[in-house]
Formats: structure tokens, C-alpha cells, sequence
């Protein structure tokens, strides 16, 4: 992760934190900015001038604001803002068109996103863990080319129907929320590996799992599932299947007949 990869530098100097990328008329082109635990407060406004760049790490800077500034730096593939305190984000974050590869905004204060997130066709990985989410915004279902959503440890309630348009999503992070029920859509996830639902409220394994031809892990630690149903045997994919701190008992011949094929069943 940036956040926790990128390193301090010596200066609040923007210049002195900058990655020399491509020449471009005889003139190295910085494309690279790394802030990362600078205790800055605010993001100085020379940052904004920095129009080339395609990496930005503000993460771990107690931030409480961003300026809708971020709209300029349209060259972006990499946006780090992980572990502030921001409590919301401009929606001039959806001009981020060209954000392809990370977007990190876990561990701030966020109870809403902006609905223009879902202008960010390009990302193939969100992180938005750790804040205060109760729901996520409708247009996430246009984020197609979305690899790994990270949810994880807010208050969602539930899922929006869109979540069935991320025909590309492979994990599915959703530890420590509220919720009790996944949308019917989630058959559609046909790419999925890997679904964590773990500190949910769920009384019964999500019926909707049961056509994901990939689904490798399920993840249902500390919920109030009281029983497997038998078709959990017919996932073809399932390598894992974690049930601990349940109330749940599993008939004998599911058991037997998802340990015989090799999965491995945590009680």
C-alpha cells in the first residue's frame, strides 16, 4: 500500500519530493510527488501546479479538506490519500478520468462519496476502508474496470444493485459493517475470488454466492449464521470456507463433501 510504503523526505519543498519522469522539450517532466507523513495540515497550493503528475501521495497528513484543485491534475493514474481525517471529497475528484491504478481513501472520516466517483471508468482498485461510509454511491456500478473494492470496517447497511456491473471484480472486501443481506446482482460478480464478509450481521450464507464459478475464499467469520445450506457443496471453485464464531451446525454430508474436493471448512 502507498500509504504505508511511501517514505518521508527532508523538506516541505514540493520540488525535493519529485520523481523526474519523461523529458519533454529539453526539461525533465516530474511525475512522481510523495508528501507522505509531512504533518502538512493543508496541501500547499503549488502542488496544484504540478499538472504533470501522474503519482500523488498525500497519505498520513491529517488533512481535513481537499481542494476541488485536485480537478487540475487530470494526468493522474495514482491518488494516495489515506489515514487524514477528511470528512468529505469535491466532486471535482470524478475529473480524475485518467486515475487508473490506485485510489487510496481509507482511514478518514468520510460518511458519503460523491456521486461523480463513478466518472473513474479507468480505476482498478479503491480502498475506501475505515471510514464512516453507510452506503456506497449508485454510480460506483459504472467503476467497470474495478479489480479489488475495499469497503471494509464502515457502517454500510447494504449494497447498492449496481455492485453486479463490476464484471471484473476479483476481491470484495466487507469486514466490520452492518450488513445482512447482499443484493441479488452479486451472481453476476463472475470474476470474484475472494469475498470477505467477516463482523457482519448475516443469520444465513448469501444464496447469491452460490453461481460465482470463482469464488475461491468466503469469508463469514462473526456473524449469526445458524446453518450451511447444501448447494455451498456445489461452488466449484470454493478452496476456503471460514464459519468460525457462528452458531451454525453443517450436516455431515456437506461437510464431508467440500473436505473430499479439498476445501478447506473452519468451524
Amino acid at each position: 500500500m502507498l500509504s504505508k510504503g511511501a517514505g518521508p523526505g527532508h523538506a516541505f519543498g514540493v520540488a525535493q519530493e519529485c520523481e523526474p519522469g519523461r523529458l519533454e522539450k529539453g526539461k525533465a517532466v516530474q511525475t512522481k510527488l510523495s508528501l507522505w507523513r509531512r504533518q502538512l495540515g493543508d496541501v500547499p497550493e503549488s502542488v496544484w501546479q504540478h499538472t504533470e503528475l501522474r503519482i500523488l501521495i498525500l497519505a498520513d497528513n491529517g488533512l481535513t479538506a481537499l481542494s476541488p484543485k485536485i480537478g487540475q491534475l487530470a494526468c493522474l493514474t495514482t491518488l494516495d490519500l489515506g489515514h487524514n481525517a477528511l470528512t468529505s471529497l469535491p466532486d471535482a475528484l470524478g475529473d480524475l478520468v485518467e486515475l487508473r491504478d490506485f485510489l487510496y481513501l481509507h482511514g478518514n472520516c468520510l460518511s458519503r462519496l460523491p456521486e461523480t466517483l463513478g466518472n473513474l471508468t479507468r480505476l482498478r482498485y479503491l480502498n475506501v476502508a475505515e471510514n464512516l461510509l453507510t452506503t456506497l454511491p449508485e454510480t460506483v456500478g459504472r467503476m467497470t474496470e474495478l479489480i479489488e473494492l475495499r469497503a471494509q470496517c464502515n457502517r454500510l447497511k447494504e449494497l447498492p444493485h449496481c455492485i453486479g456491473h463490476l464484471k471484473k471484480l476479483r476481491e470484495l472486501w466487507l469486514r466490520g459493517n452492518a450488513l445482512s443481506v447482499l443484493p441479488s446482482t452479486v451472481n453476476e460478480l463472475r470474476e470474484l475470488r475472494h469475498l470477505d464478509l467477516r463482523e457482519n450481521t448475516f443469520t444465513q450464507v448469501p444464496e447469491s454466492l452460490s453461481s460465482l464459478p470463482r469464488l475461491r475464499q468466503l469469508d463469514l467469520r462473526s456473524n449469526r449464521i445458524n446453518e450451511v445450506p447444501d448447494w455451498v457443496v456445489q461452488m466449484p471453485a470454493l478452496e476456503k470456507l471460514d464459519l468460525r464464531w457462528n452458531t451454525c451446525t453443517i450436516p455431515r454430508r456437506v461437510l464431508a463433501g467440500l473436505e473430499n474436493r479439498g476445501c478447506i471448512v473452519l468451524l
